[in-house]
């Protein structure tokens, strides 16, 4: 079984410059059994118009081979309006930039499954994240599965939910957020609301394998689910809850 990821900073491998920074694709694998060849093509700052331009899908392409499986998941940097490199408007350029990646991914005989675009930590409260930190991108990546029958994984929702569950401040332990001096590579310190540790980074791959696993449409993926590693939310919350 070959997996290939597609998207953005919050799944990408990270640099040791960048660390404690950690991606969800760097973490998939303790939910696959060993059989799983991973090939995370996600890449920091680029969005579905970026990755197309930059001829960055081209390569991917490449790579992929009959009955490979194929995550898409973009929405942070296609709503950088101030960027015209990155820029892909939300009822236009985008759902046509995933329509494009699914059709030409399906054209080599690989699966394509989309993701949702994982939630920012925006609190309107210490319960209620907003539902609009990512903009409408990730309604539209619903919709551009529904519309292509492509396999949809709501990452927006469940990663808004776990937050919610956490709340304000446990929430924090699973992002980069650090005091000054408490890491070398942040001597000054940093407070990211976006992109994940090592340990939001594993609960995260978590959330999108009990998706794969538990979704009713068949996918090639599902028989190298490990169920039993899953974690519970609630151990998510003894962990944080500190």
């Amino acid at each position: 079984m070959r997996l290939h990821i597609v998207g953005d900073s919050t799944a990408s491998n990270k640099l040791p410059s960048k660390r404690p920074e950690t991606g969800w694709g760097e973490k998939i694998h303790l939910f696959l059994t060993e059989d799983v060849e991973i090939f995370n093509h996600a890449v920091n700052g680029k969005s579905t118009h970026s990755f197309i331009t930059e001829k960055l899908f081209d390569s991917v392409l490449k790579d992929l081979k009959e009955n490979d499986v194929l995550i898409i998941q973009f929405g942070h940097n296609d709503s950088k309006i101030d960027d015209p490199n990155r820029y892909a408007d939300p009822l236009f350029n985008y759902p046509r930039n995933l329509e494009f990646m699914v059709k030409e991914a399906r054209k080599k005989g690989a699966f394509p499954i989309i993701l949702s675009s994982v939630s920012r930590r925006y609190f309107r409260g210490n319960h209620q994240v907003n539902k609009y930190s990512v903009g409408i991108y990730p309604y539209v990546a619903r919709k551009v599965a529904k519309y292509n029958d492509v396999l949809f994984i709501d990452t927006f929702k469940k990663t808004k939910q776990l937050y919610e569950y956490l709340g304000f401040d446990d929430s924090r332990k699973l992002f980069l957020q650090l005091f000054k001096g408490e890491h070398p590579n942040y001597p000054d310190g940093i407070y990211d609301d976006t992109h994940f540790n090592d340990l939001g980074a594993v609960v995260v791959a978590s959330i999108i394998a009990e998706g794969l696993y538990f979704t009713k449409k068949l996918h090639p993926l599902k028989p190298f689910i490990n169920p039993e590693y899953l974690i519970r939310w609630v151990d998510i919350k003894r962990v944080t809850h500190v």
